[in-house]
């Protein structure tokens, strides 16, 4: 399966467009994590932690996204737009959903 977030696939052509397809996840960061991360918000650096999490959930949602445009038919998923967001209490959650538009390609 070919994912860009392009319109296009450069050396392929859309012979069908199937629709849109989308995947979401929401996933919880808990308190340990929180506290090593204010650890790194006072003397600076990456949260390695938060890190893992976020790509955690971007996979999670890429990879439902995968699976219904693969449902449809489609061999690749162009014009993917991935977006994050806080959700919860205090934003103690992280939402990522992403989307695109299923094709099939030669």
């Amino acid at each position: 399966m070919l994912l860009t977030t392009t319109p296009t696939i450069e050396g392929k052509t859309i012979q069908t467009y199937f629709g849109i397809v989308s995947g979401e996840t929401i996933i919880g960061a808990n308190f340990v994590k929180d506290f090593f991360a204010s650890i790194h918000d006072i003397v600076g650096g990456r949260s390695s932690s938060y890190e893992s999490v976020l790509r955690e959930a971007k996979e999670s949602a890429l990879r439902e996204m995968e699976e219904n445009a693969v449902r449809m038919g489609a061999n690749a998923i162009v014009g993917i737009d991935l977006d994050y967001e806080t959700v919860g209490a205090n934003g103690s959650m992280l939402m990522v959903t992403c989307s695109g538009t299923a094709v099939k390609v030669l």
